[in-house]
């Protein structure tokens, strides 16, 4: 390559590495732009965040999926003895903090029943918000990196929005009125209200509010998700917000109603709940059965959901070989590219943000996004032609 050619190449690198990082803002950069939410692909829902690494539920956790690129982080809405919402998945402390060592809670130690059975621990319902600050979170699965065990606190549901709030873009959120009918039955507020009442009222409080994919729902997306349909027929005139039916497995009937698998994921069932909802969000297993830990041919869930203009949110999706069947060779990508080009979900619930957004950038990559490599080859083909029109 002549010195020209040299020059040539300076130039365009300088030129590249300007464009990507600029010396100056535009004034289009107001604090108040941010890059919207993707809408073009299968939502990546970070599954209680990214707690493949960091303990569930934890700020860390989420601010972890948001840097890896999640479009919602997702959480689970319980509620403390004075009547704060707080971010955490079980009815009980025992599994994912580190109660254990308050010796001060031994007495706390209760049996309630749950779901028709019952089931013995320290239940987050029995403490106020300042003695569920004391505890410190740690991962579910010992198999995890255990490194931040102890180090995070339990949050609250406000917090977790405001996590979202002041991402850098815009990222959705994804909360659960979960296990409501205990809630309501332990937990009292003023004026009759309920647990599904006063969890709108928090959505509201902080901006959320909007159609799915209306300019209101865009600015802050979010879906609101329940095992329980009465739950969200009963906060459907209280806010158009997307909401979510999910569906447990097909031996586990429904915590409110007791109805059966079968019930409601019939047609007759599609045809009433879509009045209510946007979606469903299915144990991925129901959609494809699994024998041996190899999956079997698929259900017509997805295809019927989607006839019905139902959305398909499966859950849950992870990284570790125990979770992987022996169809996909141990890849979570094999794992993503069947449930996005064969089966055809629209969103996944994830517990490893980054690999689930890695796939689909190298798939289906965000509009304007370069790719170094064909950059390169253009700018390689570039000097040829003007090395060709020198020489003429």
């Amino acid at each position: 390559m002549n010195s020209f050619s040299c020059a040539i190449v300076t130039f365009l690198l300088l030129f590249i590495g300007c464009s990507a990082r600029r010396l100056y803002p535009l004034p289009s950069d107001n604090v108040t732009t941010k890059k919207p939410l993707q809408t073009f692909r299968p939502f990546n829902v970070a599954h209680r965040g990214s707690n493949g690494e960091f303990p569930e539920e934890t700020g860390p956790a989420y601010l972890r999926a948001i840097e890896e690129g999640t479009d919602f982080i997702e959480t689970d809405i319980l509620v403390s003895k004075d009547g704060v919402l707080i971010c955490h998945h079980d009815v009980t402390l025992d599994d994912t903090t580190n109660i254990a060592e308050h010796k001060e809670f031994v007495d706390r130690v209760k049996t309630y029943e749950v779901e028709g059975k019952n089931e013995t621990g320290l239940f987050i319902f029995d403490f106020t918000l300042k003695e569920l600050k004391t505890l410190r979170a740690k991962q579910r699965f010992e198999f995890r990196d255990p490194q931040y065990d102890g180090k995070f606190p339990i949050i609250t549901f406000e917090e977790y929005l405001q996590i979202a709030i002041n991402a850098p873009r815009v990222v959705g959120v994804y909360p659960e009125i979960k296990n409501p009918i205990l809630m309501n039955q332990h937990v009292k507020w003023p004026k009759g209200k309920k647990f599904e009442d006063v969890f709108v009222e928090v959505l509201k409080k902080y901006g959320y509010k909007g159609s799915y994919l209306s300019k209101e729902w865009l600015k802050q997306p979010c879906f609101i998700q329940s095992f329980a349909p009465s739950s969200l027929i009963h906060i459907h005139n209280q806010t158009d917000l997307p909401k979510i039916f999910l569906i447990d497995d097909v031996d586990v009937r429904t915590q409110d109603t007791n109805q059966t698998y079968a019930e409601i994921t019939s047609d007759h069932y599609f045809n009433y709940i879509k009045e209510y909802v946007v979606g469903i969000g299915p144990w991925k297993d129901t959609i494809v059965p699994v024998k041996d830990n190899y999956i079997q041919t698929p259900t017509d869930l997805v295809t019927r959901a989607h006839a019905h203009n139902l959305q398909v949110h499966p859950y849950t999706y992870r990284n570790e070989n125990q979770y992987l069947h022996f169809n996909f060779s141990e890849d979570p990508y094999m794992e993503y590219d069947y449930w996005i080009n064969t089966i055809g979900v629209d969103g996944l619930f994830t517990d490893f943000t980054g690999s689930l957004h890695r796939y689909q950038e190298w798939t289906s990559p965000s509009p304007g996004k370069v790719d170094a490599t064909k950059l390169l080859q253009n700018i390689a083909k570039m000097i040829r032609k003007f090395e060709i029109s020198i020489r003429k």
